[in-house]
């Protein structure tokens, strides 16, 4: 049987939210976001969840998510670093170390309305193409500008979608991507796991139309239209 793993990364600082503590431990109709985000992966078919967290934070995500909240599908709690890949590839080596997953689902933890159907539809479609990742189409004309904010060019709308999160992989190819990028220290040249995937496994990733209300919360008005969604 094919065995899933999700990587719930939570090791952001929240900078962009202007508050004391990191976005993902603030609180959404009384839990922290979080909560939410593991949560979806605790109901799915996804066999084992890895939580990526800061250093200083492993401790409190034990006894003050897991436990209190009693998530049995949390393996393991990692320590992140210092940049986004840092920590998916901690992820990633916990993954091969303590688990027996084909697949792996690299969601982060600040987007918690990620619905059931996005996660089934990532978990067949990964199966058949080895690389898929959420997303959706976007809404707004969007323009190429360069150094002094000049139009250059306006690219087809029809053919412009956002990323979103889970991205799904096997686990092998994802592991082996991260790893030749961190060796060949090109980590400046990629901006999430669908990137690192293409550029350094040589792997097409198919893009699964997931949902607008899967957001990630970084702004204050995020928190507001959270509070909706909830």
């Amino acid at each position: 049987m094919d065995r899933f793993v999700a990587i719930v990364l939570s090791a952001g600082s929240g900078k962009r939210m202007g508050a004391d503590i990191p976005k993902q431990y603030m609180d959404l109709k009384g839990k922290p976001i979080i909560y939410y985000s593991i949560k979806a992966f605790e109901d799915s078919a996804v066999q084992d969840i890895i939580i990526v967290t800061g250093e200083s934070d492993v401790e409190f995500m034990k006894n003050d998510i897991v436990d209190k909240f009693g998530f049995n599908k949390v393996t393991s709690i990692v320590a992140g670093g210092n940049e986004r890949y840092d920590s998916v590839y901690n992820g990633l080596l916990e993954a091969r170390k303590n688990t027996d997953a084909s697949y792996v689902m690299i969601h982060d933890g600040a987007r918690p309305f990620v619905g059931q159907e996005v996660i089934s539809y990532c978990m067949d479609n990964v199966k058949k193409t080895r690389a898929c990742i959420a997303g959706m189409p976007v809404k707004d004309t969007i323009k190429v500008v360069d150094d002094n904010n000049v139009i250059v060019d306006n690219p087809r709308r029809e053919t412009l979608w956002q990323a979103q999160t889970p991205q799904c992989f096997e686990l092998e190819l994802a592991y082996k991507s991260y790893k030749e990028m961190i060796e060949s220290g090109a980590t400046a040249s990629v901006t999430d796991d669908a990137m690192v995937v293409e550029k350094f496994g040589g792997v097409k990733v198919k893009m699964v139309e997931a949902s607008y209300d899967n957001m990630k919360i970084t702004t204050p008005i995020d928190i507001a239209l959270g509070q909706l969604l909830v």
